[in-house]
């Protein structure tokens, strides 16, 4: 095993977490960083089309090509977990889409982990010191930082009529979900510039890059964490990894730094002995360390598809169905860096209660103008537009195990959708606000016909199953690492992101969330790398 050297701190993983605490870290000229990524450059030109997350999701050259395990809640199913195997990580394949979650979210964090230094009031600053908001600096945004936050440069007159219907419906209008309150329909802010996909390598990376004292090596393949015990119980000293055919091992002298996500942070923690006992034991791995709150609390967003064909609108179904309308949207990106090809997923948003019961709201739709059956199919030849649902806050909780002591195997993922009657309930309840909507007087000049789920589907119980048998997973996994206090038996991490009964390891990514937040899940990441930035660097 050859040394890779010391340093003061390494980061583990190359993703959206990891890029913001490189930069942040190497800042201090006194202090030599490494920052390790499994996957390769970002230098794939589909990763910065906006349109080209459908060549990125389920490409070994970017994805890790996950699965989960067959899920009863969803009918038997088993769904395609992408997440990034690349510098930049998931912001490099991801939906693009800006959204911090609600107020209550982080005050809700701050009351459960008995930390007030994670109320929103608190953590607002650090979203807006990373950002540069189209609008500039205010109240609520920032103005001068690397992450960009661009207005969409399209609309179409279908998703207009939609925000129509649900105001019609009773969801108002909202021009920025970003303000603590996403109550709301609007379009939704997105990670660009200029029609490029921004993504965390080039906002953090790239300008961190030229620092003497940050070393990045890709297509590293973490092995295990080095522990120690000494008489202060354990340390972490570093790592151990492959990368260009031979083995490595690298030391820290302060910090260790998970930042590899909710899958590979609870995996990488399993490999190197940290765990539930009885789990480790059946994947051949001797425990070291007990912390059997690893790998658990994986939460998750699962998006009911609605479908519905229409008529007398343009969706991009029609648009993408010939060459000579291909070549259309070829050319309107090449000459002005619009069109769709620089559509991010989903381009409307709406934020609302599935009754009103919910003390804030607990459904998000992301509604596009076009269908197809599953991700990666071709679109439908008809007019149509998606309106996918999700509920906020599922109560249903999965798990991530490594099944084998290999670091290469992938581990078993388990998110156990609608598991809980609740979630079931609010599924149901979702596809009738979402035929509510459709029905408004707004959408009627389109003639909307429901194609999924279908409209034999009608009671609580028929609609709950028609959900689990076309939902699939927005791709916000968190919580397999979660923060909470020292009386926590599950917690992971402490308030400040140390993982319990090891010194010099910190996880800073989402897998630390004790709850998902309320909507897209990648700016609260980089603001909990911002927070784990600031407290390694002043002790607070």
């Amino acid at each position: 095993m050859e040394s890779a050297g010391q340093y003061d701190y390494i980061i583990i993983g190359g993703g959206t977490a990891g890029c913001v605490l490189a930069n942040r870290l190497s800042q201090d000229q006194g202090k030599q960083v490494l920052l390790l990524e499994a996957g390769g450059k970002d230098d794939y030109v589909w990763i910065h089309i906006p349109v080209g997350y459908l060549y990125c999701i389920n490409n070994p050259r970017t994805d890790w090509m996950f699965r989960t395990e067959a899920e009863a809640g969803l009918n038997g199913r088993s769904l395609i977990y992408p997440r990034g195997k690349v510098l930049g990580g998931c912001s490099s394949i991801n939906g693009m889409i800006y959204m911090r979650g609600q107020a209550q979210d982080y005050d809700a964090w701050a009351a459960l982990i008995g930390d007030p230094s994670w109320r929103w009031q608190q953590v607002l600053p650090l979203f807006k010191k990373s950002e540069n908001h189209y609008r500039g600096a205010n109240e609520f945004h920032g103005g001068g930082g690397e992450w960009r936050v661009a207005r969409q440069r399209l609309s179409w007159e279908i998703l207009d009529a939609f925000r129509a219907a649900a105001a019609e419906s009773g969801i108002p209008p909202s021009a920025d979900f970003n303000r603590g309150d996403n109550e709301g329909c609007g379009y939704f802010d997105v990670n660009q510039r200029r029609g490029l996909r921004w993504n965390a390598a080039q906002a953090f990376l790239k300008p961190a890059a030229k620092r003497p004292n940050l070393t990045i090596m890709s297509g590293c393949q973490v092995q295990r964490l080095r522990l120690s015990q000494g008489q202060q119980g354990w340390r972490c000293a570093g790592v151990e990894f492959i990368g260009g055919g031979r083995s490595w091992c690298a030391e820290a002298a302060s910090e260790t730094i998970l930042a590899a996500g909710a899958i590979g942070s609870p995996a990488i923690l399993q490999q190197s002995g940290i765990g539930e006992g009885a789990h480790l034991q059946q994947a051949g791995v001797a425990l070291l360390h007990a912390l059997p709150g690893v790998g658990a609390n994986l939460q998750d967003h699962l998006q009911i598809r609605s479908v519905y064909k229409i008529r007398g609108a343009r969706t991009l179904n029609q648009m993408a169905h010939s060459w000579l309308g291909k070549a259309r949207i070829g050319l309107e990106y090449a000459l002005l860096r619009r069109g769709p090809m620089s559509m991010a997923p989903s381009q409307l948003g709406a934020f609302t209660r599935s009754d009103p019961g919910q003390d804030r709201p607990n459904l998000e739709f992301h509604v596009q103008p076009l269908s197809l059956e599953k991700f990666g199919d071709p679109l439908h030849a008809f007019p149509a537009f998606t309106a996918s649902v999700c509920n906020l806050r599922p109560t249903s909780r999965g798990s991530v195990r490594i099944a084998s002591p290999d670091p290469l195997a992938a581990p078993k993922i388990a998110p156990n959708y609608l598991s809980t009657a609740e979630d079931r309930s609010i599924a149901a309840a979702s596809l009738r606000l979402t035929r509510r909507i459709a029905a408004a007087p707004a959408l009627q000049k389109y003639a909307p016909q429901e194609l999924k789920p279908g409209v034999m589907f009608q009671s609580e119980a028929e609609l709950a199953q028609a959900a689990g048998a076309i939902a699939s997973t927005i791709f916000h996994p968190v919580g397999t690492c979660k923060m909470g206090r020292a009386d926590d038996a599950m917690a992971v991490v402490d308030s400040q992101l140390r993982v319990r009964g090891i010194a010099g390891l910190r996880v800073a990514d989402a897998s630390i969330m004790p709850a998902i937040t309320s909507g897209n899940t990648n700016a609260p990441t980089i603001m909990i790398a911002e927070k784990a930035a600031l407290s390694i660097l002043t002790g607070k």
